[in-house]
């Protein structure tokens, strides 16, 4: 086994380990496109991994966000980002560790679009730990989900482009974003409370934040019209279409679909 193939298989096992929404969909793109797209996740999720790291304090992490993103404007130095993540290697998990990995992984004529969206990423996440994640208002909210979430659409988009000349609305693409993101800041209310973070603006409802994701998912909708691949469209749907149905059951008061729930849900969707 090459060098490449064995880190294209050591990525597709990593994505497995991290994802529950996307690996199935990732794993159903054509090769060059499941290649693509599973590199592209991983590495917003190294990064993802690190604003959310509950043993590191907001100093730390907007600091190995801040030097990542400096990294991720050149050809990438995986030397260089060892050495950032190094003092932290007990503590970061081995998706953030082999962020160099990911990078590798990614063809050459899409890898500057990869890392120039994850790097933007990591600059937005860097200013919203500055900010102790404190949304105060719907326009925040815009703000924080655009970065943690808008940014993988706009990322899809570019790949979708770059592979066979598919032209989709970025606005939309954020959007669809938005929408899957507002929906497990729906699902983790309880849980970001706990840990003294709430990412509802200041005298919004439940009902209100309900109608924001509802809104930017009816946005995600619209986007794949656009669309005609139909392993990228099988990839778009079935993420947007859990969410709807975790929406759904949300607001009947559960807690998330099951896990058959789901399992049938992709089979219906793929058999469709």
């Amino acid at each position: 086994m090459t060098a490449n193939k064995k880190l294209q298989k050591e990525a597709l096992h990593m994505l497995k380990k991290t994802s529950r929404t996307f690996y199935i969909p990732i794993t159903l793109l054509e090769p060059t496109l499941k290649k693509t797209v599973a590199s592209a996740y991983l590495c917003m999720r190294a990064i993802d991994e690190i604003e959310d790291n509950i043993y590191l304090d907001t100093t730390t992490k907007q600091q190995l966000l801040r030097e990542t993103a400096a990294l991720l404007k050149n050809p990438f130095d995986g030397e260089a980002y060892k050495q950032i993540v190094s003092p932290y290697k007990d503590v970061l998990p081995e998706v953030t560790m082999k962020l160099s990995n990911w990078i590798q992984t990614c063809p050459t004529g899409i890898v500057e679009k990869v890392q120039e969206s994850t790097g933007i990423m990591a600059t937005g996440m860097a200013d919203w730990c500055k900010r102790n994640w404190h949304i105060k208002t719907k326009e925040d909210l815009n703000d924080y989900t655009y970065y943690v979430a808008g940014l993988v659409g706009v990322m899809l988009s570019d790949i979708w482009e770059w592979r066979d000349g598919t032209k989709t609305d970025r606005d939309l693409a954020i959007a669809y974003g938005r929408g899957l993101q507002t929906v497990n800041i729906l699902r983790n209310i309880q849980e970001d409370k706990e840990r003294g973070v709430s990412f509802i603006p200041t005298g919004w409802t439940i009902n209100d934040t309900f109608e924001y994701a509802e809104k930017n998912l009816a946005l995600g909708d619209k986007y794949m019209k656009d669309i005609t691949n139909k392993s990228v469209l099988l990839f778009c749907k079935i993420p947007l279409g859990l969410a709807q149905r975790t929406l759904k059951a949300l607001k009947d008061g559960k807690e998330k679909m099951s896990r058959t729930e789901v399992e049938a849900f992709v089979e219906e969707i793929k058999s469709s």
